[in-house]
């Protein structure tokens, strides 16, 4: 099959004008998305970039934001064909001019399947073609050597995630009811994740072990040529039992069987895919703390649980406290990036072993910001002896413990400390005020 033949495959509604609504229409079940790009858009002479990883709903959401006023020109780079023709930004934009009205948008999807997307990329938009260009693909395509590089100044991002407990919360509920809708949620988005399609159809399990089988398995062997799979998957198990825990390379190294310059690879390559997030350190300044070693989260609970097989409800889990201090971190990450692109994601550690799960590094919130999870539902508010230490020790701006039940406000050795339930992670920042006189 030829070029022109893939696209016209891809594109039916060039000549059949009333496929277009039915290519525009979002499925059944569908959850209004929260994007937030880098700037307003559509931002004339740049590109779009809508990164994510897959089955996020990347093109389902740009489907629906564009709509049908328009036909757009879409270009799967999984196509080996449009993989060839790409690999000429020049050819690209001659033929685009020809294929296109000046207001056609252009959706290369999947573009980190393209040799450089970066340099394609660069190339349209310094064509100066009229098109709107918009590119989706996992954050795997940044591992190619020039392409941060090469898009300075020429792009505007925009992150995707799995669904987020903001998207999924209730409309219209009196507060109690709402409160108690969200930590039922949360519950179940601590074994089940946010992947769109986990969330709206039947049959969730099965479903999360094809997404983690077709994009974690097939793209470690097809798109990073991975040659030990099997050690892949039982570095997966091992990251998966240990979330929270410092990493220790050398020591997954020697259970996995490969090298620790491998191990590392690995991991690089599951945070470039945003299968992983990486927490670093908070380094205050203070001589004893962990300074070095950073720690992983998976960035969706669900596959956390397909990777390990266990689906039991969380309630009767006895892993339930990493299951949520890692939905805390999946939840607070959708919350920092982009809305707060000030703001890191850390946890703080001494030397002593004092630890607090995370904190927020964010000078826009008038400093840092302490957090601690506690997978369950609380009674009376109580402060553990670590978060003491970290709030005599850095005065942060606020402190919040995140837990299954207690809203309470205090003001401890003058840091305004906060106990909020799980609706909490919806709206963090709104949430974590006012703050009551009440002291201890």
């Amino acid at each position: 099959m030829d070029l022109l033949d893939v696209i016209r495959a891809g594109n039916p509604w060039m000549e059949q004008p009333d496929r277009l609504s039915e290519w525009a229409r979002p499925p059944e079940g569908y959850v209004p998305r929260i994007v937030r790009w880098t700037t307003d858009w559509p931002v004339a002479g740049k590109a779009h970039l809508l990164v994510g990883a897959r089955q996020v709903g990347k093109s389902t959401w740009l489907r629906a934001r564009l709509g049908t006023s328009v036909a757009p020109l879409l270009l799967n780079c999984e196509e080996l064909a449009i993989r060839s023709w790409a690999r000429s930004a020049s050819l690209v934009a001659a033929d685009l001019r020809r294929l296109t009205l000046p207001t056609t948008p252009v959706l290369f999807e999947e573009a980190q399947h393209l040799d450089d997307a970066g340099l394609l990329v660069k190339g349209l938009v310094d064509a100066k073609l009229p098109n709107p260009l918009y590119i989706t693909g996992s954050s795997a395509w940044h591992l190619h050597a020039r392409t941060r590089e090469s898009l300075a100044g020429r792009a505007v991002r925009a992150f995707m995630h799995p669904l987020s407990l903001a998207e999924l919360a209730p409309v219209g509920l009196p507060p109690l009811l709402a409160e108690a809708r969200l930590r039922e949620l949360a519950e179940t988005a601590a074994i089940l994740g946010g992947y769109p399609e986990v969330v709206t159809r039947p049959a969730p399990e099965r479903t999360l072990r094809g997404l983690l089988e077709a994009f974690v398995i097939r793209d470690a062997s097809d798109l990073f040529r991975i040659k030990h799979l099997d050690a892949f998957r039982r570095l997966l198990l091992l990251i998966a039992g240990q979330v929270g825990s410092l990493v220790n390379t050398s020591e997954w190294a020697a259970l996995c069987g490969i090298s620790r310059d491998t191990v590392e690879n690995y991991v690089d390559l599951l945070v470039e895919s945003q299968v992983l997030q990486r927490v670093t350190p908070f380094a205050g300044g203070k001589r004893a703390e962990v300074t070095h070693h950073p720690k992983v989260y998976f960035c969706d609970n669900g596959l956390l649980n397909a990777i390990t097989g266990r689906f039991e409800p969380f309630a009767g889990r006895t892993d339930r406290g990493a299951l949520f201090e890692n939905l805390v971190a999946a939840e607070l990450r959708k919350h920092l990036d982009p809305l707060h692109p000030g703001g890191t994601l850390r946890y703080w550690r001494s030397t002593s072993k004092a630890e607090v799960d995370f904190v927020i590094d964010d000078a826009a919130q008038g400093g840092p910001i302490g957090i601690e999870c506690k997978a369950a539902a609380l009674t009376r508010p109580e402060l553990t002896r670590s978060a003491r230490s970290f709030i005599q020790a850095y005065q942060p701006a606020r402190f919040v413990v995140v837990n299954l039940s207690l809203t309470h406000d205090a003001v401890i050795e003058g840091v305004p400390v906060a106990w909020r339930p799980a609706a909490w992670l919806a709206a963090p920042w709104a949430m974590a005020a006012p703050v009551s006189s009440a002291s201890e």
